[in-house]
C-alpha cells in the first residue's frame, strides 16, 4: 500500500465545486509535484489532504487510515504537515521559540541541532523574532517548523514563490537533502525548473480535474505535455 492514496476526492468552497473525483498516490520516500495553472485546484488539494478544507466525498488513506474529514490537528498527529503558502509563523516569537512550540505536541521530534544543520541561516537568526526575518528566512522557518515534528509526509505549497534566486537555491538544496534522506514530499510550485529537478512523479491539474500523471522525466523529454496543459 502507498503511504498516501486518494480516491474520488471532491471538495467545495461554499457552493463552488473545486475538486472533481481526484485520485492520486504518493509512495514512501517519494517526491511528487502538483502542477497546474492558477486556480486549477492545487492548493485546495493540499488543504483537503490536511483537513483545512473538509472534502465532501472521497477517501484519503494515509499510512493505512482513512483521514478524510478529520480535523487538521488530528492529521498532523498522524504525521502529515502542510507548509502554507502564507507561511504562518509566529511573528512575535523568535526562531528558536517557533521551533520549540511546533515540536511541543509532536509524538517524535527532531533535535534542534538537526534543524540548524539543514538551515544554517536560521541558527544565525535563532534569537530574531519572526517579524524581523526576510521572506526567505520566514520560508525556511516555516519548513523547519514542519520538519521538527518528524513528519511522515510534508506538503509544500509554493515554497519558492516571490523569493530571490539565491534563497531559492538554498531552499532547493534543503529539499534535495530531505529527499535524499528519504523524506516524502508533495510540492505545489510554479517554478517548473525547480520542481522538475526535485520530483520523481508529476500530476497536472486542470480546473479541478486530474489531467495528467507520469514521471518527471517524461515531462522533461516531452515539453509539449507542459505546453498543452500549462501553456508555458
Amino acid at each position: 500500500m502507498s503511504l498516501l492514496e486518494v480516491h474520488g476526492l471532491n471538495s467545495y468552497y461554499g457552493d463552488s465545486h473545486i475538486l472533481f473525483d481526484l485520485a492520486l498516490r504518493v509512495e514512501k520516500n517519494e517526491v511528487v509535484a502538483l502542477l497546474g495553472r492558477n486556480g486549477a485546484g492545487k492548493s485546495t488539494t493540499l488543504k483537503s489532504l490536511m483537513g483545512v478544507v473538509a472534502p465532501r466525498a472521497g477517501k484519503v488513506v494515509f499510512d493505512g487510515q482513512n483521514i478524510a474529514g478529520r480535523k487538521s490537528h488530528t492529521i498532523a498527529q498522524a504525521g502529515m504537515q502542510l507548509v502554507h503558502e502564507e507561511r504562518r509563523i509566529f511573528g512575535s516569537l523568535d526562531v528558536e521559540e517557533n521551533l520549540i512550540l511546533a515540536g511541543h505536541t509532536a509524538p517524535k521530534r527532531w533535535p534542534i541541532d538537526r534543524i540548524w544543520e539543514m538551515f544554517p541561516r536560521l541558527k544565525e537568526r535563532r534569537t530574531s523574532r519572526g517579524t524581523d526575518l526576510s521572506g526567505g528566512e520566514q520560508q525556511m522557518l516555516a519548513i523547519a517548523r514542519a520538519l521538527v515534528r518528524d513528519p511522515k509526509i510534508v506538503l509544500l505549497d509554493e515554497p519558492f514563490e516571490g523569493l530571490a534566486p539565491v534563497i531559492v537555491h538554498d531552499l532547493m538544496k534543503a529539499c534535495r537533502d530531505l529527499a535524499a534522506a528519504g523524506q516524502t514530499i508533495v510540492i505545489v510550485e510554479q517554478n517548473l525548473a525547480a520542481v522538475l529537478a526535485l520530483a520523481q512523479r508529476v500530476y497536472i491539474l486542470n480546473n479541478g480535474h486530474m489531467a495528467h500523471e507520469g514521471p518527471a522525466a517524461e515531462l522533461k523529454a516531452n515539453p509539449e505535455i507542459l505546453q498543452r496543459h500549462l501553456g508555458v
